[in-house]
């Protein structure tokens, strides 16, 4: 009898370790399968059990959490969603994170580590930080200027501080409001598809995640070029320019909208955009020279995050001189963000020294403390401080008595550069009216902003695009709004 007992001790002791090997097989090996498996609801009530953190403008949140007393508890909500869209994303319990919602989910969701100040005691009772905030670069007054001066339009701007790199302004329109898209309803998934269909793509971020060939407004990163190189060496000698210019190796003969062009000053060049003279600078500077300081500017640079990624601008470097050419007035292959181009105006305003565009100033905890800052950001230089100062004059010149009259500001120093870029087979497509610019009030002691502008016009507008004539104002009423703040 006793050796019956033994052995039923034995064999229930063997099915006892049976099941806490299953258990710890189950618990530790299979987790992850568990874990990624989408019958299992467990994460997602886990992650919507609790507000999420805010992301802040000027100090006011304009994202916020609803109750609405579900198993997916909390969800997102947006104040004004198309004005900041551009810069949040959305979270939706659906279809995930973008844009800025994406790049600091962690924080806002509470799941990143730096939010608990005891982290191995949450580990052991499972508890949830509350969701931290992010506080934004974005000036409210410039994004709105920015919003409303685009309208109905296709298009987009980026406006940044030059001496720090501090994004004030990133809109891109058509927008459409998140919010439509936070919870899990039939509601959200007909919004989901109507976006995704939309011919205009509402959901694209134009200002960092769509690149536009720049025409005219990159014979900035020419001119630096041709005086950093030398070619240049007095703005108003005659450049030895022909009219038209026939492109090397071709017969193509490349003309001007302006009259005068014709072995014009590179001063008179640029305030009057001679397409005949950069082309043809551009091929005197050479494709390396040329394409080493378009990437001293940003371009071909494919890591640029602002902490979300940021379409790569590109200079072709494997081109004939033809090509080159082309490439010199923003044409061929050369293509670049909004964003791209307003880090080109920042580097003018700044003396040549380039800052790394930023988007996010600091983040904290629920209850205020600091989590981590911005920081200084680096700089490289684009171009020699002399050459800077120079195309800070020959920007001035085109505001003050040239294209760009129409970003003109009273009791302030404006600098610019219009752009009428073509796209499509034999330039087809209906062109992009492009300005860069920088604004310096007369009681600032260096530049305060940088914007970029893009319009995409119509087919009923075709005649009336012009950098000077539809971008321009825009970026005057964004950079009104920075000198006033």
């Amino acid at each position: 009898m006793t050796r019956h007992i033994r052995h039923a001790a034995a064999f229930c002791a063997l099915l006892l370790v049976a099941l806490l090997v299953n258990a710890a097989r189950v618990q530790i090996v299979q987790a992850p399968e568990y874990d990624d498996n989408p019958a299992n609801r467990r994460p997602d009530i886990a992650r919507y059990q609790q507000p999420r953190g805010d992301i802040l403008v000027g100090g006011e949140p304009v994202t916020g959490s609803r109750d609405t007393g579900e198993h997916l508890r909390f969800e997102r909500t947006y104040q004004a969603g198309p004005l900041y869209a551009p810069i949040t994303g959305f979270a939706s319990q659906a279809y995930g994170t973008s844009l800025l919602e994406h790049a600091e989910d962690g924080l806002l969701s509470g799941a990143d580590p730096m939010l608990a100040p005891l982290p191995l005691w949450n580990d052991v009772t499972g508890a949830q930080n509350p969701g931290g905030d992010v506080v934004t670069t974005i000036d409210g007054d410039a994004q709105r200027a920015a919003f409303e001066g685009l309208g109905r339009h296709k298009g987009a701007v980026a406006a940044v501080e030059p001496s720090t790199g501090r994004i004030l302004a990133l809109v891109s329109t058509p927008s459409y409001d998140p919010q439509l898209l936070s919870g899990n309803s039939t509601a959200a998934t007909r919004t989901w598809d109507r976006l995704n269909g939309d011919p205009d793509k509402p959901m694209l971020n134009r200002a960092v995640r769509r690149t536009y060939p720049p025409g005219s407004t990159f014979k900035v990163v020419t001119t630096a070029a041709a005086l950093d190189a030398g070619v240049i060496r007095d703005l108003d000698a005659p450049t030895r320019s022909p009219d038209p210019y026939t492109l090397p190796g071709t017969r193509t003969r490349l003309t001007n909208a302006a009259d005068g062009c014709r072995d014009a000053s590179l001063r008179e060049a640029f305030e009057w955009s001679c397409n005949t003279v950069f082309a043809k600078l551009g091929v005197d500077v050479g494709v390396r020279d040329m394409a080493a300081t378009a990437e001293a500017f940003g371009f071909n640079d494919a890591g640029l995050r602002i902490p979300f990624a940021v379409s790569r601008s590109t200079f072709d470097a494997s081109v004939d001189r033809a090509q080159l050419g082309l490439s010199s007035i923003g044409q061929y292959n050369t293509r670049a963000t909004p964003l791209q181009m307003a880090m080109v105006a920042a580097a003018v305003a700044n003396g040549g020294q380039v800052r790394s565009p930023y988007l996010v100033e600091r983040t904290m905890r629920a209850g205020g403390s600091l989590v981590a800052t911005a920081g200084s950001r680096p700089t490289r230089e684009a171009m020699r401080p002399s050459t800077a100062a120079r195309l800070k004059e020959l920007m001035t010149g085109v505001v003050e008595k040239g294209t760009g009259a129409n970003a003109a500001i009273r009791g302030a120093t404006v600098g610019g550069k219009t752009g009428t870029a073509q796209h499509g087979v034999g330039n087809s497509g209906t062109p992009y009216a492009w300005f860069v610019s920088w604004a310096q009030g007369d009681g600032d002691l260096e530049p305060k902003v940088a914007v970029a502008v893009v319009v995409e016009g119509s087919a009923a507008d075709r005649e009336d695009i012009s950098g000077g004539g539809m971008a321009a104002p825009i970026a005057r009423a964004v950079m009104e709004a920075v000198l006033e703040s």
